[in-house]
């Protein structure tokens, strides 16, 4: 009996999935431009050096707004546990350089439960990211029951004290469990967006999920490759039609970065495959540049797994040259995040010390041109 059940609630949301993709009008599947990135002056702040006493922050994301931005984590006593909440920092830069206000709670998992539609029980949260269709809105991983293997992405509409209201996106059949987000949203010409998400239960893949101009999720793709786990995806587009997707691999023996590509603006996306750059099993950070050129954060040196080092590529990623390094130092420096401010500069955060803390940097882009590899901050 409770299997009868379980398949006929996967088929009610299959339906329901079905009819809402019927519903949309055709989406343009054409990528925003690029916005080139200009150089500047060489400038390099330290922000935030933050280090909890709880036990871990980790996952830091940045929320860009107009005055500056603000760097949201979840913080607790370890990763998928009952004490979870998102932490924030903002950040404004006036005539006399940067100001950050004190970290605090920004988002506590019982306040999601009850912003829920309809409310429930919210045990823990995870990776959190902008979501930049709506002002001050998130996409939280959210968990009601188990661990990550069930966790769902809600959306989340923020006010003055926290969550107002919040809703789980319907992405997967199978009862829309174990779906999660790490990378920033992607433009599209008509003002529309895509999410890059994952499943991470059984065959584990990346997801591009289309949003209408209304805020509907009205396409979902498939990042897949036969005999590897892809997760976590990094989007970056190269021109109207093509981007490039890379991704982490869940298996920590193989050992490299992992690939996938589309020509047609993310209708359809190239079996995923393994690149030749060294990744232990970590996510990476992106951004487009311009004129074929991206700049990367990633933990790509197989004598210093622990180091984050800053590269760049002339060539669509096809080849890359290391400009700086932030080394570990005996303790992992993980789940970077680049965002490009409005001015221009390029913000940077990332947790330290194995997930014991936050850290951001701004910087312009002459200043990481400007620098050879092996020189520490």
């Amino acid at each position: 009996m409770t299997a009868l059940i379980i398949f006929a609630l996967m088929a009610v949301s299959l339906a329901l999935t079905l009819w809402c993709l019927r519903r949309s009008k055709p989406l343009a599947w054409e990528f925003a431009p690029v916005t080139e990135s200009a150089p500047g002056r060489p400038e390099f702040d330290t922000l935030l050096d933050y280090e909890t006493r709880l036990g871990q922050a980790h996952s830091p994301s940045i929320l860009t707004r107009a005055d500056g931005f603000s760097v949201l984590w979840f913080e607790g006593s370890a990763e998928a546990q009952a004490d979870i909440d998102l932490y924030e920092v903002s950040f404004a830069r006036g005539p006399e350089g940067w100001r950050a206000s004190e970290p605090e709670p920004r988002v506590r998992r019982d306040a999601i439960g009850r912003a829920m539609e309809p409310g429930q029980l919210v045990v823990t949260l995870g990776n959190t990211i902008e979501d930049e269709e709506r002002d001050g809105g998130l996409f939280a991983t959210v968990v009601s029951v188990g661990g990550w293997a069930m966790a769902s992405v809600a959306r989340v509409a923020m006010g003055a004290t926290g969550p107002r209201r919040a809703e789980k996106l319907s992405l997967s059949p199978m009862l829309n469990r174990s779906i999660l987000v790490k990378s920033p949203m992607v433009a599209y010409s008509d003002g529309s967006r895509a999410l890059p998400a994952y499943f991470e239960m059984g065959q584990m893949h990346g997801l591009w999920v289309r949003f209408a101009r209304d805020g509907r999720v009205s396409d979902v793709r498939r990042m897949d490759g036969p005999g590897l786990k892809p997760i976590q995806p990094m989007v970056v587009p190269l021109d109207g039609h093509r981007a490039v997707a890379f991704l982490r691999d869940f298996d920590v023996g193989r050992g490299r970065l992992l690939i996938s590509q589309t020509g047609d603006g993310g209708q359809s996306w190239s079996a995923v495959r393994e690149t030749a750059m060294f990744n232990p099993s970590a996510p990476v950070a992106a951004l487009p540049l311009g004129a074929g050129r991206i700049l990367m954060a990633a933990n790509d040196d197989p004598g210093a797994p622990d180091d984050l080092r800053l590269s760049i590529s002339g060539d669509e990623g096809e080849s890359w040259t290391v400009h700086h390094r932030f080394a570990g130092e005996g303790a992992a420096l993980r789940y970077p995040m680049l965002r490009r401010l409005e001015d221009g500069r390029i913000a940077l955060s990332y947790s330290h010390g194995t997930k014991r803390g936050v850290r951001v940097h701004v910087m312009t882009l002459s200043w990481i041109e400007a620098q050879s590899e092996g020189r520490g901050t």
